[in-house]
């Protein structure tokens, strides 16, 4: 939602999101503490929050913050458990999506991480443009380890390697999971893909095969990032994510009846994707 440019009522995301929570995902992610003037779509966060009936499903939010200011105002609602924060492997991106140096974001993540450790919830660390940038700044699965490692080191337990433009390909994923899932084992390693139609089967398989368990989706695949080079590229799909499961028949014991409707619905919310 957060790059619509035309606000979406508070009563209608709660009503979308409670139709999500019905499905019975993992994790939700289902709004965002940051700046008002930066994101001014998810202005209504809190009040979103107070009208999701969380009585009857198992699936836990995830909120994201920009920095620690953000993250003290999300640890203070009971309801969510994961607080999610992009780390840049590019300096370019990260100082341009949290006004941050490199230094600056990892010092918010020990920070954050902290204060997720004494309230009781769990900081994702996302890794963006993890498999890649448009800015010519250094990239390569040393990096990325490298940043992992410190990650690792700081007690951060999930990380999750975003493919923030689309830049990833099956030759790119693979080597990446395959190297990182046994060499840092206390982490739970995720994929949050970005794809065009034609290429989202093969980044799916490419980190499922070489062990990867949590995905990242979006229904219809809306949204994405605004400086993909490729207006096609959106996030991953739901519903491709889900027809891959099932084609490797693995269970996911959603409610699939929930999940059709909540498919409706994001074609009401998001009218002009």
């Amino acid at each position: 939602m957060q790059g619509l440019p035309k606000f979406i009522p508070t009563a209608t995301k709660t009503a979308y999101l409670n139709t999500l929570l019905r499905v019975g995902f993992d994790t939700l992610d289902f709004g965002s503490f940051v700046s008002p003037k930066a994101i001014p779509q998810l202005r209504d966060t809190a009040e979103v929050l107070a009208g999701l009936d969380l009585s009857a499903t198992q699936t836990q939010l995830l909120a994201i913050v920009a920095n620690r200011r953000g993250a003290e105002t999300a640890v203070q609602h009971p309801e969510i458990s994961y607080l999610g924060f992009p780390l840049s492997v590019s300096e370019t991106f990260q100082r341009r999506n949290t006004n941050q140096s490199t230094p600056e974001a990892l010092a918010d993540v020990a920070a954050m991480h902290e204060l997720c450790e004494r309230s009781g919830k769990t900081l994702v660390a996302y890794l963006s443009m993890g498999f890649g940038n448009p800015y010519g700044d250094a990239w390569s699965p040393e990096i990325v380890t490298d940043f992992t490692r410190q990650l690792a080191a700081l007690g951060v337990r999930v990380v999750a390697l975003s493919d923030t433009v689309g830049a990833s390909t099956a030759a790119t994923i693979a080597p990446l999971f395959s190297a990182l899932i046994p060499a840092f084992p206390a982490i739970e390693f995720g994929a949050h893909l970005h794809t065009t139609p034609t290429t989202w089967r093969e980044k799916v398989a490419a980190a499922y095969e070489a062990g990867c368990r949590r995905f990242d989706g979006a229904i219809g695949g809306i949204g994405g990032c605004p400086m993909a080079a490729d207006e096609l590229t959106g996030n991953m799909a739901t519903e491709n994510l889900l027809a891959y499961l099932a084609e490797k028949e693995v269970a996911t014991g959603l409610n699939m009846a929930a999940f059709t409707l909540a498919q409706q619905q994001a074609d009401e919310v998001f009218p002009a994707h």
